[in-house]
């Protein structure tokens, strides 16, 4: 699988510059509303330290690429279209929206930090970039409420009473309807518990299920903050003000200018610039005129303040640190490498283990599974043993 991204956020706000920024594509920018009307697919990349060198090899990527020792791993970034208001409600292109938005496992949300777009998407000064953010999650948990409701009728009207031959339950109800949003169960069952609900919703109040509801989203939706634009200084006032506000300490948020990667990007294509996407920092390598010069200088400073241009760290935090994903590099024990050594290197989910890792690779190799091989210590890795990040495993199988 290929983990998806869904890049989101209001009209404006420099959604379409972070996506060509992350994926060097070419979709519309502009500064109004639906420059992106349908959701753009583009391909991302996450760095990951390369393992070929502590096996003295040098490898040879069959996807993504590898530079100064970082692999970069593709992953899918989704340009979703553009949100107002009521989208929860069917308003704007609102429907389309949360249908795009139902396919990404987690969700960047793009924010103005400068403040200089309002809540429509229209050009402005001094708006608050927290309405943004609650509005985007207002607009989720609206969504997630609707659903919810349609599920808690669906289980008031199906359910006839406690009896022994009754298999009917709550969790199984509400996970079916919610069944889109990839959870089961067992994990509403211990959503419903964790809020000290009851197992029955006849005693719940309008709070109780739109904290449920709520609750579901968090943690089906994770969510990172692309604080963008924050090459100004109203936007790290703003973010100063933000990251220090306890009410938003459940999210990450990431200082970013989409602008200053991008710009890094083509000059270093151009052979400007030596710069690595990720770097916190480069060098002028090329010819450049005292404008060019003054330009990159002022992302220079940008870029050493904040550790880099804060794209690529977005993308990394939302798989990494949000999704808890770890990548895993098929390997051989014998350091028999055939078809080019480290071709290879996936994504997975963070609970993921040897035997899931084998029918990852080929159903086949998963059904015909009989141990792993830790490839750093040639141990024998079972079928339930957990991966770590980094990983090297070759798979042994009958298949």
């Amino acid at each position: 699988m290929s983990y998806k991204v869904g890049l989101v956020g209001k009209p404006s706000v420099g959604k379409s510059s972070f996506f060509n920024a992350a994926t060097m594509n070419d979709v519309p920018e502009g500064a109004y509303p639906f420059t992106t009307i349908d959701p753009s697919i583009g391909e991302a990349y996450v760095g990951i330290d390369c393992a070929a060198p502590e096996f003295d090899e040098t490898c040879e990527p069959n996807h993504g690429f590898c530079e100064d020792g970082t692999r970069f791993v593709p992953v899918k970034l989704v340009d979703v279209a553009g949100l107002i208001p009521g989208a929860h409600e069917g308003n704007g292109l609102g429907n389309q929206f949360l249908s795009d938005l139902n396919e990404a496992d987690v969700l960047v949300h793009v924010v103005d930090f400068s403040g200089e777009t309002d809540i429509e998407g229209e050009p402005t000064e001094g708006h608050d970039p927290r309405d943004d953010i609650d509005f985007l999650e207002a607009e989720l948990d609206q969504w997630y409420l609707g659903i919810l409701e349609k599920g808690i009728e669906k289980f008031q009207s199906m359910y006839q009473g406690p009896n022994p031959g009754d298999e009917i339950t709550l969790e199984s109800v509400l996970a079916e309807q919610l069944s889109a949003f990839k959870t089961n169960k067992d994990e509403i069952k211990q959503v419903v518990l964790s809020l000290g609900l009851e197992l029955d919703p006849e005693p719940w109040d309008d709070d109780d299920r739109f904290a449920l509801a709520q609750e579901i989203r968090k943690r089906t939706k994770p969510m990172v903050v692309a604080a963008n634009k924050m090459d100004t200084a109203a936007a790290q006032e703003n973010y100063d003000e933000i990251t220090s506000d306890p009410e938003y300490d459940h999210l990450t948020v990431v200082p970013t200018s989409a602008h200053a990667e991008k710009a890094l990007k083509k000059a270093a294509e151009g052979g400007v610039v030596d710069y690595t996407q990720g770097d916190d920092g480069f060098d002028i390598v090329g010819d450049v005129s005292a404008e060019q010069e003054r330009g990159l200088e002022q992302i220079r400073e940008f870029v050493e303040a904040f550790d880099g241009t804060g794209v690529q760290r977005v993308i990394e935090a939302a798989l990494f640190d949000e999704l808890d994903a770890k990548a895993v590099f098929p390997g051989s024990a014998n350091g028999d490498w055939s078809k080019g050594p480290f071709r290879d290197c996936f994504v997975l989910p963070g609970y993921a283990t040897a035997e899931d890792f084998a029918y990852h690779l080929h159903s086949d190799i998963g059904d015909g599974f009989l141990h792993g091989i830790d490839c750093r210590t040639n141990r024998q890795v079972g079928a339930d043993a957990e991966l770590e990040h980094r990983d090297v495993v070759e798979i042994v199988t009958t298949g």
